[in-house]
């Protein structure tokens, strides 16, 4: 399984500014997810954060995967409520995969 996953200050710079996303620090793994994004393969993040059901106080974190062949962003975040929880977005077309909650 091909994982990406994205610093917080790459997290930054995505939000920032659209396409194509302007990080810092060289590497392939956001050279790939860049590359992506750029042929329409995939979402950009900031589309994706905007389909957050919820209101959130912080991202916590966000990964770029491969899945059996589906792309899909996962996106940890802190609510309003002070609760954590993951949702699984398809990165293709944004659909929500999955949310679940830590206790």
């Amino acid at each position: 399984m091909i994982r990406t996953a994205l610093s917080l200050s790459m997290l930054v710079s995505a939000i920032a500014c659209t396409v194509p996303w302007q990080i810092a620090a060289a590497s392939d793994d956001h050279e790939q997810a860049r590359q992506l994004l750029e042929q329409g393969v995939i979402l950009p993040l900031e589309a994706i954060l905007q389909k957050l059901p919820e209101p959130i106080e912080r991202i916590l974190e966000v990964e770029l995967e491969d899945e059996h062949g589906q792309r899909v962003y996962e996106i940890e975040i802190l609510n309003s409520k002070g609760e954590v929880k993951e949702y699984v977005f398809d990165a293709q077309n944004g659909e929500l995969l999955k949310m679940e909650h830590d206790n």
